[in-house]
C-alpha cells in the first residue's frame, strides 16, 4: 500500500501520550539503521491498520471510495 508518491497534509487529532511516545520512537530511530520519521511511522500504523480493517470487514478488498469530503465530529455510531 505504501509507494514514493508525494505526501499531502492531513490534519487529526491525537492523544497526548500517543503523539509523545511516537515522537519519541522516531527521534530514538532517526538513526542507522531504521532512519525513521514520524511521518514514516505514521505511514506504516495507517497502513497496517488498513490492511487489518480490510481484511476483517471488506474481505481483504480495498474499500470503496468515499462520496464526499469526512464529516467532523463524532462517529455515527457513537
Amino acid at each position: 500500500m505504501q509507494s514514493k508518491k508525494p505526501k499531502v497534509r492531513a490534519t487529526l487529532y491525537l492523544s497526548a501520550e500517543v503523539l509523545d511516545a511516537a515522537r519519541n520512537a522516531a527521534a530514538h530511530l532517526a538513526g542507522y539503521p531504521a532512519r525513521l520519521t514520524l511521518t514514516q511511522l505514521a505511514e506504516n500504523a495507517l497502513c497496517a491498520e488498513l490492511e487489518r480493517l480490510q481484511k476483517e470487514y471488506n474481505e481483504g478488498q480495498n474499500f470503496p471510495p468515499r462520496q464526499g469530503e469526512l464529516r467532523g465530529g463524532r462517529p455515527i455510531a457513537a
